[in-house]
């Protein structure tokens, strides 16, 4: 099992930066694929950014590509996704995901363990 915590969501302003971090828990964290994923209201969970385990690959959805970074540190087990130039349409509430297998997968049907997530709300 793997206990997932997301932190740092907020309100901001477009053209501005959150990073946000996710905490885990309980198996050996460098072994998973770490992604994020995001949901708005009406809408359904959509793939954000992906990192292999041990950090080597990376893949973001196109819509984020050049503006979210993501990243691990796997001696503190934990994975980041900084989030800069912000639009409105980036409002969402934001999962983390893990995965030992996912081959850097874009689909939630492939992450099986999930956190409770965090709210994300960018003002124009």
């Amino acid at each position: 099992q793997v206990q997932l915590v997301e932190s740092g969501g907020g309100l901001v302003q477009a053209g501005g930066s959150l990073r946000l971090s996710c905490a885990a828990s309980g198996r050996t964290f460098s072994d998973y694929d770490m992604g994020w994923f995001r949901q708005a209201p009406g809408k359904e969970r959509e793939f954000v950014a992906v990192i292999s385990s041990q950090g080597y690959r990376t893949e973001y959805t196109d819509s984020v590509e050049g503006r979210f970074t993501i990243s691990r540190g796997d001696a503190v087990n934990t994975v980041y996704l900084q989030m800069n130039n912000l639009e409105p349409e980036d409002t969402a509430i934001y999962f983390c995901a893990a995965d030992p297998n996912t081959y850097l997968a874009q689909s939630a049907a492939s992450y099986n363990y999930w956190g409770q997530g965090t709210q994300v709300t960018v003002s124009s």
